[in-house]
């Protein structure tokens, strides 16, 4: 049986379908309207939303591009241009351990010496199929000086002067070089130089020049002039410069026979990369040296794996700076980062919020008409997007520039070793429009979240609410808050209880939950504050003191927003100068503690030899005398279980020259006793390893050699002269140039320092060129290899986010003082004259003030207390007119943002003054 069912609809009636659509249709123009009118009657808010997200966008997109910049960066690739791949030593060192309750770990770090590769790997690669000619490289700094004795530097590159290095002729393949003048070198004292090199020089083929390699100077007879293929005649490398001997002179020069820096390799016609890599990898795998089995073997290299570089990876093989400082940049930019990020949320919640509160009681109000809980979310959520919108495509824009200033600080300050490429590739533009699209999100769902309450409630309810602020802040937020506190607290308190890197993060990230504590708990603290500050206000403050403290312990909510802003730019800023001036300031005074000499000898060239310091200590007149060879050292330990590896800078001396010229402090054991296979440790790091005299201490040079050494000695001044000292002899092996910083000598009592200086000067006349001597000589101060990159971030940091946060704290007061301006009008309709109203907001921003930069400065003291006492064990310490600075910077925001919006509203006394903000 059929049933026909008849589904025509009555006549004059719409299918549902339709009637939910058309009104859908109703609520989104009805929403489009609304925006629309809120838009032209909140103009004023609205711009002060506007330049928050313009920022946000603006630091989110160039600090995300400096990041994706240090991530794809690279060595550049010069003398091995022509290579197909160049087989070098693997300049990293790894530590594999177990941490607690997880499985093995492996660790690696990058290391700062060269890590070389046998010569008779040579023989190996020149048999694989497809290999046309394996060249070996053995590099070594060179300074020269022309015919009148002046010295030369190396060509300017982007990053500075750049180093000239020696290099047997055959190498010259590699670039390639190619002859333009004279002829190849042939005999001992004959030498090849590059064009940009002789331009500099004033010489040509058969003149004579001065060459220091690793010894004494040297002359030379300029046999040929070369350049790379398609250059100029009179143009060299951009970044470095290049002379050549023989091929015998080079490997002698070296200093390491048996040894080569690296191996090009050149392939045959037709021979792709792709098709001689493995072969090559299988002709290594037989050769490479046994891995690091024993662990007190000084013998033997935990990072002797040989690896096969093509591409942009052969220039690994050339600038060994590059990948250290590309991970110390990369690593320094991406805590910024994660820093910005917090920071540019907190920013922009608190300003959307802040705009939306501005607006309860019109909400609500639209709400008891009629309006629904969905009306009051699309209108809000078209407002906050059609801001947001133009403002993070302005912000993107705008963050290109700033990247390519920051690419060009970290260049002309030093902080990027000459070699290293940060690029600037097109498909890195799309970065800024993702940052773009997060500030639009961020900015949702703060409005989102803003307007939910309001508009979940009922009407009456919600009237209710917007006429006085709620009794008590949500238990929600109050619990979160006191969580995230304690978090804080945690954080400081491992800070103390660490050292090295670890509590620098477990201090950076205390200093952030302490900020997010303080913004989610500002209703309480701002009812603290008042329940402190208001007898004292209204003690002093008269009738307008009377009014602000009346205002603000009624209105804790309001005053919360305003002080959080002010807690946040005192925070950071305050962390961000104070732990680097505490590092700088504890480490400078011990360095002018131990500076016992008073002379000096330097050089603008390479360095100065060894030989040196034993011509200055032999000049009668002299007490002592010690060079200074810097490098430094990898140690391997245990971080809350985790394997952590630890580069760090090192100085080797001369024993005997210890007190008289630098004086560690020793608190016991001998510095006589320094000699190889033996180290002197800094007493915090002695403390930290448990380690005493006698005791055994595992390092890795910084050429990957693992050792196990006796500690003879422990010494106090550890922050200026490192911790562990070595005897340079002992140093020395494991350096891929020793060479000398300078010497320095102590000149006897009862000699004429005058004369002893001449007679300095005339003992080094053959031993370095261009040798200075100088009484008063500048302490001896190591830093960390990062702290270049680390105080021009620094820098940037507190100038752009410095700045951002105090905008925000102009945009987050004045968005209130726009929702106070009928309360302002108000006040002088029932009697309130213009001086006691100015008197009250006046006091109201001492308040802010001064609660915000006690709060401020707690949140920053506390972790900064923690980091400074385990690291350097004093208190933290802030350059005097840098806290000025900060104060003033608080005082003028504070002051504009509460007295300048509201001159207008002071002005007038009519009743109309009420119908429109």
């Amino acid at each position: 049986m059929t049933v026909a069912v008849d589904t025509r609809q009555p006549a004059g009636r719409t299918p549902a379908r339709e009637r939910h659509g058309e009104s859908v249709g109703r609520v989104q123009r009805t929403a489009h309207f609304l925006a629309r009118r809120s838009m032209r009657l909140h103009r004023k808010a609205w711009a002060a939303v506007f330049a928050a997200l313009v920022l946000t966008a603006l630091l989110l997109g160039s600090f995300a591009l400096a990041t994706l910049s240090a991530f794809v960066g690279h060595a550049h690739v010069e003398r091995y241009a022509a290579t197909t791949a160049v087989v070098a030593a693997d300049q990293s060192t790894r530590y594999r351990a177990k941490p607690w309750g997880d499985p093995p770990t492996t660790v690696t770090q990058s290391l700062t010496e060269r890590v070389r590769v046998p010569a008779d790997v040579v023989d190996r690669l020149a048999k694989v199929p497809g290999v046309r000619a394996a060249i070996p490289d053995s590099s070594f700094p060179v300074a020269l000086a022309g015919p009148d004795g002046r010295g030369v530097p190396g060509p300017d590159s982007d990053s500075g002067t750049a180093p000239v290095y020696g290099h047997g002729w055959p190498t010259a393949a590699l670039a390639p070089f190619t002859l333009r003048a004279g002829k190849a070198p042939s005999a001992a004292r004959q030498v090849a130089i590059d064009g940009d090199l002789a331009a500099r020089a004033g010489v040509g083929t058969g003149d004579r020049i001065r060459l220091q390699t690793l010894g004494a100077p040297a002359e030379y007879v300029v046999s040929g002039i070369v350049a790379p293929d398609g250059e100029a005649d009179d143009t060299g490398l951009a970044h470095q410069g290049a002379v050549f001997f023989t091929e015998d002179q080079a490997v002698r020069l070296s200093g390491h026979p048996g040894t080569v820096d690296a191996i090009g390799v050149l392939a045959a016609d037709g021979v792709s990369v792709h098709q001689l890599y493995p072969e090559l990898r299988k002709a290594l795998d037989g050769a490479e040296p046994a891995r690091d089995a024993v662990a007190d073997s000084r013998d033997r290299q935990d990072s002797s794996r040989l690896r096969v570089l093509t591409g942009n990876g052969r220039g690994q093989a050339e600038f060994l700076e590059a990948a250290p400082s590309r991970a110390s940049l990369l690593n320094l930019l991406a805590m910024l980062c994660a820093t910005v990020i917090m920071i540019a949320v907190l920013v922009v919640a608190g300003t959307v919020s802040q705009a939306v509160h501005q607006r309860a009681r019109e909400l609500a109000l639209l709400r008891a008409v009629g309006a629904t809980p969905w009306q009051l979310r699309v209108t809000v959520g078209r407002e906050v997007t059609g801001v947001a919108t133009t403002a993070a495509v302005l912000g993107a824009v705008g963050s290109l520039p700033v990247f390519l200033m920051l690419l060009w600080m970290l260049r002309d300050r030093g902080a990027v070793p000459v070699g290293l490429d940060l690029p600037v590739l097109p498909w890195m533009f799309a970065t800024p429009v993702l940052t773009a699209v997060l500030t639009l999100v961020v900015a949702r769902v703060s409005a989102a979240l803003a307007c939910g309450r309001i508009a979940k409630i009922r009407p009456a309810q919600a009237l209710g609410e917007a006429a006085s602020e709620p009794g008590q802040p949500g238990r929600g937020r109050t619990v979160t808050g006191l969580v995230v506190l304690f978090a804080g607290l945690s954080s400081a308190g491992t800070a103390a209880l660490q050292s090295g890197e670890l509590a620098a993060m477990a201090a950076g990230s205390a200093a952030l939950a302490l900020v997010i504590a303080c913004a989610l708990l500002g209703p309480w603290i701002a009812r603290g504050a008042m329940r402190l500050l208001a007898p004292l206000t209204r003690r002093l403050g008269g009738a307008g003191g009377y009014l602000a403290a009346a205002s603000t312990t009624a209105n804790s909510r309001r005053l919360g927003a305003a002080i959080t802003p002010v807690v946040l730019v005192v925070a950071f800023v305050g962390v961000q100068l104070a732990a680097g001036a505490t590092m700088d300031h504890e480490g400078s005074a011990q360095a002018r503690q131990a500076m016992r000499a008073d002379l000096v000898v330097t050089t603008e060239e390479a360095g100065l030899p060894a030989e040196a310091a034993r011509d200055v200590a032999a000049v009668p007149g002299v007490e002592a005398a010690t060079g200074a060879l810097h490098s430094t050292v990898v140690l391997a330990r245990r971080e809350a279980g985790d394997p952590v590896l630890e580069r760090l800078p090192v100085v080797g001396v001369t024993p005997g020259a210890l007190p008289a010229t630098l004086d560690p402090d020793v608190t016991s054991g001998s510095l006589r006793d320094l000699r190889e296979g033996t180290v002197a440790v800094g007493a915090a790091r002695a403390d930290s390893l448990d380690v005493k005299v006698g005791s055994k201490v595992r390092l890795r040079y910084g050429d990957g050699v693992v050792a196990s050494l006796r500690v003879v000695a422990v010494y106090e001044r550890n922050l200026a002269l490192g911790d562990f000292l070595f005897a340079r002899d002992a140093l020395a092996p494991h350096v891929s140039a020793p060479l000398d910083t300078r010497v320095l000598a102590r000149v006897a009592p009862d000699a004429d320092r005058d004369a002893v200086q001449r007679a300095v000067r005339e003992a080094l006349s053959g031993a370095a060129l261009d040798v200075q001597v100088a009484a008063n000589p500048s302490p001896e101060h190591l830093r960390s290899e990062d702290r270049g990159v680390s105080q021009v971030l620094t820098t940037v940091a507190v100038g752009v986010v410095g700045g951002f946060t105090v905008i925000a704290v102009l945009s987050t007061l004045v968005l209130i003082l726009i929702g106070r301006r009928q309360e302002l009008v108000l006040l002088r309709l029932v009697g309130a004259g213009r001086r006691q109203v100015r008197r009250m907001l006046r006091v109201e921003a001492a308040i802010v003030i001064v609660t915000g930069l006690v709060v401020g400065a707690l949140a920053a003291l506390i972790p900064l207390t923690a980091f400074s006492l385990s690291v350097t064990g004093s208190l933290p310490y802030l350059p005097p007119v840098q806290a000025g600075a900060i104060v003033l910077v608080v005082v003028v925001t504070v002051a504009a943002g509460i007295l300048l919006p509201a001159r207008p509203a002071l002005r007038r006394r009519r009743p109309a003054a009420l119908q429109r903000p």
